[in-house]
């Protein structure tokens, strides 16, 4: 088991060294493109770029709603799986001793 964590965690190093060493000029160069096709919308009266910032929002948001999801089910869980154990442990103390 201990081999696995070491082989997993090399290679999470690994991947993690190589996404930083990255060329990043091209995963650079669409924010300044957005940024011109906006504004050059809303010099026109357009509405694309308010509709891009809504974009954006949703993207941001969706990760926190997915978050919170997860979070609240596992509380849940949790919660009736300490309330499932209270029940057993009051039910022992309750039997009558042989």
């Amino acid at each position: 088991m201990k081999a696995i964590k070491k082989y997993l965690y090399l290679f999470s190093l690994g991947l993690s060294l190589l996404l930083v060493a990255a060329p990043q000029q091209e995963l650079a160069a669409q924010c300044p493109m957005c940024r011109m096709s906006a504004e050059a919308d809303l010099k026109a009266g357009g509405t694309k770029a308010k509709g891009l910032n809504d974009g954006i929002l949703y993207m941001l948001i969706l990760p926190y709603i997915l978050m919170g999801t997860i979070g609240f089910i596992w509380y849940r869980n949790q919660r009736q799986v300490g309330q499932q154990q209270q029940f057993k442990d009051l039910r022992l103390l309750l039997e009558p001793l042989d």
